[in-house]
């Protein structure tokens, strides 16, 4: 068996991809996208009716113009989820806007209209994830949304201290940037390279898992933004991991043993004390942390970039 064949007897994949086609190939549970999946799958002519579309929903608010944008901007959104929820068996993420990552208030409003578009067009809040960045901000809007039954992804996660809050919030899943977690040890430590068992990111979801297994908690570990497919095979036995299609295919196409490097029963026997967070605790562990500090301010800028030349192609349309 091909390595993307034994992963899939451990851990749920997921397409990390805006591509209905990669989606189609790799045959994932459930699919991620983002503003920058989305922006890039926009250009392609293949999606010119999703975008046509929002464009002409948009159209239809009686808001003015920036009110119609933000609601075009929405639907193309829901419109790439809809698709990709004609592929997948189970759910899609789709992302508040990033610049909402500060104000709970607005992060609850913007992701009770993304799902009324969603059950407007029949389909349950059960396969949907809203995606929220974890500021402690997302967080608290995640654990309102949740219990409104509104399951929840809060993503741009690099820390413990985030995984542990996103716990006690009852948080349906969490994305732990491995990838990105690796890049900044990299440059901090001037190499080139860190072998998959010593990888950082891979180390910090490992820690995340075994905490949640260990003390029962609910909320499901998905590793997202992978370098490397020896990050991916090291952390074997995950819930879920959400993959790029360049990843999915080399996966495919290696021979070899994969072993689950990830279980319940071995989570049990490890040494981690429990820990509680409140706001103040989250953000004084944050600040002590360069690293999350640096990549969850550059996350929310990176996606913010994306969405607005998004904005700015859908305005040109409105």
């Amino acid at each position: 068996m091909n390595l993307l064949a034994q992963l899939k007897l451990y851990t749920k994949v997921v397409a990390d991809t805006g591509d209905f086609g990669s989606i189609e190939a790799y045959n994932p549970v459930d699919a991620t996208t983002n503003p920058s999946l989305i922006y890039t799958a926009s250009q392609d002519p293949k999606y010119a009716s999703l975008v046509d579309d929002a464009v002409a929903y948009g159209k239809t608010q009686l808001t003015g113009k920036s009110g119609q944008l933000a609601k075009a901007m929405d639907k193309l959104a829901v419109n790439f989820g809809l698709k990709i929820l004609e592929i997948v068996p189970g759910r899609v993420s789709t992302e508040v806007d990033a610049r909402l990552s500060f104000d709970t208030e607005a992060s609850v409003i913007k992701a009770r209209e993304l799902i009324a578009l969603y059950e407007t067009s029949g389909i349950s809040r059960e396969r949907i994830l809203i995606k929220l960045a974890s500021t402690w901000e997302g967080i608290k809007a995640a654990e309102i949304l949740e219990k409104e039954g509104i399951h929840c992804n809060l993503t741009l996660l690099f820390s413990f201290a985030q995984a542990v809050a996103c716990a006690e919030a009852g948080v349906r899943l969490i994305s732990p940037f491995v990838g990105r977690i690796l890049d900044w040890y990299k440059k901090e430590r001037g190499v080139a390279e860190i072998p998959a068992h010593e990888d950082p990111g891979v180390l910090s979801v490992k820690k995340i898992f075994n905490y949640y297994k260990k003390f029962g908690y609910k909320t499901q570990v998905m590793g997202a933004s992978f370098r490397n497919i020896g990050e991916i095979v090291e952390l074997a036995g995950c819930e879920l991991l959400t993959i790029a299609p360049k990843f999915l295919k080399e996966l495919e196409k290696t021979e070899g043993v994969l072993v689950r490097k990830l279980s319940e029963e071995a989570a049990r026997q490890s040494e981690i004390e429990k820990i509680t967070i409140d706001e103040k605790t989250f953000r004084w562990m944050i600040n002590e942390d360069a690293m999350a500090t640096e990549k969850l301010a550059e996350g929310i800028r990176n996606f913010t970039k994306d969405l607005e030349k998004l904005e700015e192609q859908m305005a040109k349309r409105l």
